[in-house]
């Protein structure tokens, strides 16, 4: 009892803002879109965070609408540029305030010259007459938009789940992808301990159940504060009667909930942290690859077998088929989705965290981005060829964690005929050539980051990267097994005393 209340007090006392960080962060990233609105300059965040030569993910691609008009598009927005990236002018009139509602995913233009783009909350169209962005109201819930491409005169709308066709913008088929060859019924762990982790296995109201456990998480970091405070102040001499009384209330009052409210909810809180520890390294790296059962009557039991999995689209002319990136590997229909989609035989390197380029070069390869690295894909012969350095791919024999030593956001090939790659912590440079990608203008340079993101990085542990280096992925798991310990020692503690009350 003497180890559990000495380590419980001091781990707690100790851990405490880190505890309120998480909590606070959690609540964030449960609602992207409610907090959309809102972001903060990069000015005050470590160096990491501060854009320069295109980095942090700023650009994921370029779609060139003249010989002197080239829109280049990101985490930055979308910005009007002549074909040496000199001059920039914003193309973001139409966009709600914040920098979180102008991350755009791809851009097309249509058969009808109709400028197209995906982003975070949906798909716009601008409207040339208002110089703005409209959004198409799209017939799913769902508005995270994955990809866009046309097909003739139909436009291809790639939710995460679902694939709408259209060819007015007005009337859509909706589409719900037939399940693969050889399909289990299962899915992925790491999803699994996700959605546990967030709520969303029961929804919103899975979701909101989360922020009261957050929030919880922050009462009890704060009452215990309080008491141990009130305690040391106690301990101090010349204090009167009546202040000690009042510290005595206090802690009488914040011992009594802190106790109450945290015995009560104690599940909660253990399944909470224990799935958060393994959605980030190393815990991460053992169960990436694993599949489980759906668990009955939650968001996960689903009859759509791509429900949240859908990446990236395109549709191969040469042999009549669509080709798609999804979480779970690449696959392909031949006859417009009317039967089971078949997976590749051999399948590029690709991160969890998504596809950043999906690019078609010829009739039989594609050039594959992420995390990972960039590979050029023949999807005939299943050769596989490391873009960056022109060396045939040799797939790891232990997976380690899941990117490579390119983090690659994304490609352009309209600056000069070169072919420029945009890498998270080095951003621009070209390929096979000495020239160097323009500077970053200022204008683009001082753009904010959203305070979902700012969440993000603070909830993923990568915020204290500038402090302790390549250590920071440790501190998700160390962190969850310290509260671990938190939690379960204060209950012992709290249960052997309420027995010895009530014996």
């Amino acid at each position: 009892m003497k180890f559990l209340k000495k380590y419980h007090k001091w781990l707690s006392i100790f851990f405490t803002f880190f505890i309120l960080l998480f909590s606070v962060s959690g609540i964030i990233l449960n609602h992207r879109e409610l907090f959309s609105n809102f972001d903060v300059s990069r000015s005050i965040l470590p160096k990491e965070y501060r854009y320069s030569n295109w980095n942090n993910a700023a650009i994921a691609g370029t779609l060139k609408l003249s010989k002197d008009s080239i829109l280049i598009y990101g985490n930055v927005g979308i910005w009007l540029t002549d074909s040496i990236f000199t001059n920039f002018k914003s193309f973001n009139n139409g966009f709600e305030k914040g920098i979180d509602n102008r991350k755009i995913s791809k851009i097309i233009v249509t058969n009808k010259k109709e400028l197209l783009a995906a982003s975070y909350f949906g798909v716009f169209k601008y409207n040339s007459k208002k110089e703005s962005w409209q959004k198409i109201k799209l017939p799913v819930i769902e508005n995270r938009i994955a990809d866009l491409i046309q097909k003739n005169d139909t436009n291809i709308i790639l939710t995460r789940s679902f694939l709408l066709k259209t060819t007015n913008f007005t009337n859509f088929e909706v589409q719900t992808l037939p399940k693969p060859e050889n399909y289990d019924n299962k899915i992925g762990l790491f999803k699994t301990l996700w959605v546990i982790h967030s709520g969303e296995i029961y929804g919103l109201a899975g979701k909101i159940l989360v922020d009261i456990v957050g929030l919880i998480f922050g009462f009890l970091s704060v009452t215990g504060f309080i008491i141990f405070i009130n305690k040391v102040i106690l301990k101090k001499n010349g204090k009167s009667d009546i202040k000690k009384n009042k510290l005595v209330k206090s802690i009488k009052w914040n011992l009594k909930w802190h106790n109450k409210i945290g015995w009560t909810t104690v599940i909660l809180l253990i399944i909470t942290t224990f799935t958060g520890m393994f959605l980030r390294p190393p815990l991460l790296i053992p169960i990436a690859n694993a599949k489980v059962g759906k668990i009955p009557y939650t968001e996960l039991d689903s009859p759509n077998a791509w429900l949240d999995k859908l990446r990236r689209i395109s549709f191969d002319s040469a042999k009549n088929r669509y080709v798609l990136a999804t979480s779970d590997g690449f696959f392909y229909s031949d006859d417009d989705f009317k039967s089971s989609l078949k997976m590749f035989d051999y399948q590029p390197p690709a991160s969890v965290m998504g596809v950043t380029v999906f690019e078609q070069i010829d009739s039989t390869n594609y050039l594959i981005g992420s995390f990972e690295g960039l590979f050029k894909w023949n999807t005939e012969t299943g050769e596989i060829v490391d873009y960056i350095t022109q060396q045939n791919y040799v797939a790891p024999k232990r997976k380690g964690a899941p990117i490579g030593q390119y983090l690659i956001t994304g490609f352009t090939s309209d600056y000069k005929n070169e072919e420029v790659i945009f890498e998270y912590n080095g951003g621009a440079f070209c390929l096979f050539s000495n020239s160097k990608f323009p500077k970053m203008p200022q204008i683009i340079e001082n753009q904010r980051i959203s305070i979902w993101n700012l969440s993000q990085e603070i909830h993923t542990g990568r915020i204290f990267q500038s402090v302790i280096g390549i250590f920071y992925i440790l501190v998700v798991p160390f962190v969850g097994f310290v509260i671990l310990f938190i939690l379960i020692s204060g209950f012992i503690i709290w249960y052997k005393i309420y027995r010895k009350r009530h014996i």
